[in-house]
């Protein structure tokens, strides 16, 4: 490829050939730019459409076979999948996380009053709306509305209703940061102004 320098007033300067230039050895200045001309041979667009590459393709069998692959390397090492002790744990903590967070959400009743304590953020107040599994992502989640307009939905996520309420009102949380107890509306005195 070639380098050419232009002016500001889009006069050309000078060629950028060079190898061990820095580019503040040519007159650049603001205003200036540089135009590359490509000589490889690529015409634009041409392998923005990657259907037209040629893919190498090897079967699971002969992959199974090489020495030199990521999935011998995990094999001999018995990292990952291949450390059946540690996947054993792993699903035994997943398992007694979820028992946990079902007894947790168990104990919070729909309709009841909570503050919700999520680290790094201010407590919320608001009203259980939904208690249970969801489709979006794994384990027990409680729904709640919120007093104020703090949360991220309206009770739905990806076109799914678990309760309603006012956009924005809507959040789900762990069980872990929802304490159900005597929590009245906050009355900041708005009404009055």
């Amino acid at each position: 490829m070639e380098l050419e320098l232009y002016g500001a007033d889009e006069k050309f300067c000078c060629k950028l050939d060079q190898e061990d230039a820095l580019l503040g050895s040519y007159p650049v200045d603001n205003g200036c730019r540089i135009h590359v001309i490509d000589h490889s041979g690529a015409r634009l667009g041409e392998y923005e459409d990657v259907s037209k590459v040629e893919k190498y393709r090897i079967s699971q069998e002969a992959y199974d076979q090489r020495q030199d692959s990521v999935r011998s390397f995990l094999k001999r090492s018995k990292l990952g999948q291949y450390n059946k002790e540690e996947q054993a744990q792993r699903e035994a903590e997943t398992t007694q996380r979820l028992r946990e967070e079902q007894e947790q959400a168990s104990a919070i009743p729909v309709g009841s009053r909570c503050e919700v304590q999520v680290p790094g953020q201010p407590p919320r107040r608001g009203t259980v709306m939904y208690v249970g599994p969801t489709d979006f992502k794994p384990g027990h989640w409680i729904g709640v509305r919120y007093d104020e307009p703090l949360g991220k939905n309206d009770g739905s996520v990806n076109g799914k209703h678990y309760f309603e309420c006012p956009a924005k009102y809507g959040a789900f949380v762990k069980p872990s940061v929802v304490t159900v107890g005597d929590f009245p509306e906050e009355d900041y005195g708005l009404d009055e102004m």
